[in-house]
């Protein structure tokens, strides 16, 4: 099973760790791609503040965020999944998941960056700010720049298992599943079940917690239909609707009554 996730805009600090060394992240494939990011990144951001704000849509409260990605290449690098916070991470609590748990996180997670492409949360990063929707100068928009290098990367990735996809929309847009893999993927809704409408901040937390009782309860569902049945198993309401045609993944509607 391969777990596609967002990012979080909010992220833990860097810390003292050793700095980050790109061609130890998994993905190998994504290496030239990050580099031309990361140059970009850092250039612009030593560079000129001002505009390096405005590239990134950060707000004035948000300036030291462009100190920290000017110093990325001597930042001190921390597992992914100890960077990445917010509300989707803090449902899923990798730091107290037990040891086989956290094993099946390392194999089955990737969480997809603007920056990065995409990490395995057992990947060492520093602390960033650079979404997926950034549009920098010479580069141009980052969901373009990372589909080409993605799309020769991900379908090995991928394998012949499951793709559980909980991103976001804009990261989406960097990786497209296809053909047979398509068929294999799963995209999940959450949904107050009372207005049957998505709700941001509850519809990160449950997809959190889904993501958690998958791996803690082991369950290793080999397709969609079977994604279907474990989490039904596991106290979900589950509402899926098949592909209509090759091709197509499937779509997953978890009903919730509670948002909090």
């Amino acid at each position: 099973m391969l777990v596609l996730l967002p990012p979080s805009e909010g992220k833990a600090s860097s810390g003292r760790g050793a700095p980050l060394k790109p061609e130890s992240l998994s993905l190998p494939e994504l290496t030239a791609a990050r580099e031309a990011v990361l140059e970009e990144l850092v250039e612009l951001c030593a560079a000129d503040e001002d505009k390096a704000r405005e590239v990134l849509g950060l707000s004035e409260g948000l300036r030291g965020e462009v100190a920290k990605n000017a110093g990325l290449r001597t930042a001190g690098a921390r597992p992914a999944g100890e960077i990445y916070t917010g509300v989707l991470y803090d449902a899923l609590d990798l730091a107290s998941l037990d040891t086989a748990a956290r094993r099946r996180a390392g194999r089955s997670l990737l969480v997809f960056s603007g920056l990065w492409g995409a990490v395995r949360v057992t990947d060492r990063i520093p602390s960033y700010r650079c979404s997926m929707g950034v549009k920098l100068p010479g580069l141009g928009a980052l969901g373009g720049h990372w589909r080409a290098p993605m799309a020769e990367a991900l379908p090995a990735v991928a394998g012949g298992g499951l793709v559980l996809d909980l991103r976001s929309a804009a990261y989406a847009a960097a990786w497209k599943p296809k053909g047979e893999v398509a068929e294999r993927t799963a995209t999940v809704r959450v949904l107050h079940a009372p207005t049957r409408k998505v709700v941001s901040h509850f519809n990160k937390a449950t997809k959190g917690r889904i993501v958690r009782s998958l791996l803690t309860s082991g369950a290793v569902p080999k397709g969609p239909a079977e994604l279907v049945e474990a989490l039904r198993d596991l106290g979900y309401e589950v509402e899926a609707r098949a592909p209509v045609k090759a091709g197509q993944a499937w779509a997953l509607d978890v009903l919730v009554t509670e948002v909090h």
